[in-house]
């Protein structure tokens, strides 16, 4: 085991499981082999399918390798301390969050590089990232102002990457010139360390702009040389664009550096049955690899009040859909509530279990605290539990 997981008590507090008396540490609970279907379970319930998170991983982490690229896995799309783990023993060269928070819980389960791809200004967090990091611990931060490198240098420095944005995006330097500014801050502040740049080009439209960013962040980066060390981490790449990255980053590209190259896509561990099924960069490069859907929602007819219309018990506070509703083989998903979701379907039928494909996996963990994991014989082999 490389990271230190808690084994988490089982009880009545746990969405989806049945037991309403006692408890049962989830290690114990995983090694009984329940069925899903055997009465263990109730309804709704999520769950991620064992052969595909596996397959998944080491494809993307074979991916990485193939090009030359570290990955760092962005670890908000689960916060699953198991797949963290499964990951990191895949070579995964760090972990990715998006908080400080997040960083917390990272350093207490033993994970030990972690990149927070965000700007932190926090002056609490900051310290206390300070103070782990003087204590052995890799961690490294985005800035992109002078009063975010200010910030860094008062709570006793870090490890720091200016964030390259684009217009209408979140944060970042828009421009070239800002990138200069903020590197020449950064290299002078004390306790500060100028590791290198970073972007996020998962919002943009299409290639030709994620070309257009990718080619200005090489130009940053090139601008900046001078205050950079002689390796320099230069990272980019969420779920749907990953191939661009690669294009663009691959190889020894800076004069007088050596580039590390870092991957940071975190929905690919799961995948999904909607938005990165039909962003995949797979889709555009078959020959490179593939991707399975690893997340199922279960759930129960409740009605049928009308003809063609199935009223199911599960609803926004179990399943995501910011990026497109659940699908079901039963019939078309046409609206959700709290707790129902409304299937036209000719077939279904009240009591019937429905298994449901789902659509951005990032936010589907953050509702479940443990989620089974079963084999392709719906026999559950493990239980993950989650930290947000």
């Amino acid at each position: 085991m490389i990271l230190d997981i808690p084994d988490d008590l089982l009880d009545w507090r746990a969405k989806g499981f049945w037991l309403p008396e006692g408890e049962v540490p989830a290690r114990m609970f995983a090694a009984a082999r329940h069925s899903l279907f055997d009465g263990s379970f109730t309804w709704p319930l999520l769950v991620v399918r064992d052969s595909a998170v596996r397959a998944n991983i080491a494809t993307m982490a074979a991916y990485a390798r193939r090009h030359g690229f570290s990955f760092a896995p962005h670890a908000k799309t689960t916060m699953a301390p198991t797949l963290l783990e499964a990951q990191l023993a895949a070579g995964a060269w760090g972990l990715t969050v998006a908080t400080a928070n997040q960083a917390l819980v990272l350093r207490r389960l033993g994970v030990p590089r972690v990149l927070i791809a965000n700007e932190v200004l926090d002056g609490t967090a900051l310290g206390w990232l300070a103070a782990q990091a003087a204590r052995g611990w890799e961690v490294t931060v985005q800035v992109d102002s002078v009063a975010g490198v200010e910030a860094v240098a008062a709570a006793g420095g870090l490890p720091v990457l200016i964030e390259l944005g684009h217009p209408g995006g979140r944060t970042g330097c828009r421009t070239v010139a800002e990138v200069v500014a903020v590197a020449e801050a950064a290299a002078s502040a004390p306790g500060v360390t100028l590791a290198g740049l970073t972007g996020y080009e998962g919002a943009l439209p299409d290639a030709a702009a994620v070309d257009g960013f990718l080619a200005t962040l090489i130009e940053a980066t090139r601008a900046v040389a001078r205050l950079l060390p002689p390796e320099v981490i230069v990272s980019a790449g969420g779920s749907a664009w990953f191939d661009r990255v690669i294009k663009a980053l691959e190889g020894q590209w800076l004069d007088g550096h050596t580039v590390r190259a870092l991957l940071r896509s975190g929905a690919s561990v799961t995948h999904d049955e909607g938005f990165y099924r039909e962003r995949t960069p797979f889709n555009r490069e078959p020959g490179e690899g593939t991707l399975a859907p690893g997340l199922e929602m279960y759930a129960q007819v409740l009605s049928t009040p009308e003809p063609g219309l199935a009223i199911v018990g599960m609803g926004k506070r179990d399943a995501p859909f910011d990026e497109g509703l659940p699908v079901t083989s039963s019939g078309e998903v046409t609206k959700m509530n709290d707790h129902h979701t409304y299937v036209h379907s000719s077939g279904a039928a009240v009591g019937d279990v429905l298994r449901f494909g789902l659509s951005h996996p990032c936010t589907a963990f953050d509702k479940w605290r443990f989620i089974p994991v079963a084999d392709d014989d719906d026999v559950v082999v493990d239980v993950l539990h989650t930290y947000f």
